[in-house]
């Protein structure tokens, strides 16, 4: 059998990676059973329908997994990105999700997101060079029942 050459892109089409996404969820979910999988998103427009906010991600065996939450710098520290992150918390619960993860840089938001609950579980440092890049997790409590609240008091990195 021939080897087929590496093809390497710097520019790879959406289609592209969602085939590459696409195995993969077939894969997990063949090797565990699970095939509740689907994309969670939640964007934010203005009047001209531009989007200057929003949440993605996925939920996928009682986990939600945040890959992308961006807030438009002039609209930032206003509580846009609070609510955006409960809306997430929200749909995550009424799938039936039981914890949240979420990767961020130590020059993002991770006071942002220690004072909604999440924790670091893992940390790989100067990645990239000179920062930490950590792995987030918020247990989730079931949709309909009381949780504990953490301080949502804003200081400067709501995103």
């Amino acid at each position: 059998m021939r080897i087929p050459e590496f093809v390497i892109s710097n520019e790879p089409t959406p289609c592209e990676i969602q085939y590459l996404e696409d195995r993969i969820y077939e894969f997990n979910s063949a090797a565990t059973g699970i095939t509740d999988g689907q994309w969670l998103a939640i964007f934010v427009r203005d009047d001209d329908g531009r989007i200057v906010a929003g949440i993605c991600g996925n939920t996928w065996g009682a986990c939600a997994e945040i890959r992308q939450f961006w807030v438009e710098e002039s609209r930032r520290n206003h509580g846009l990105g609070t609510r955006l992150l409960g809306a997430a918390e929200e749909e995550a619960r009424r799938r039936g999700c039981r914890q949240m993860l979420l990767m961020t840089f130590s020059f993002q938001a991770p006071a942002f997101y220690a004072r909604h609950g999440f924790e670091v579980v893992a940390v790989v440092d100067d990645h990239p060079h000179g920062h930490t890049n950590m792995l987030l997790r918020k247990r989730l409590h079931p949709a309909g029942t009381a949780a504990p609240h953490a301080d949502t008091q804003r200081n400067g990195d709501d995103s």
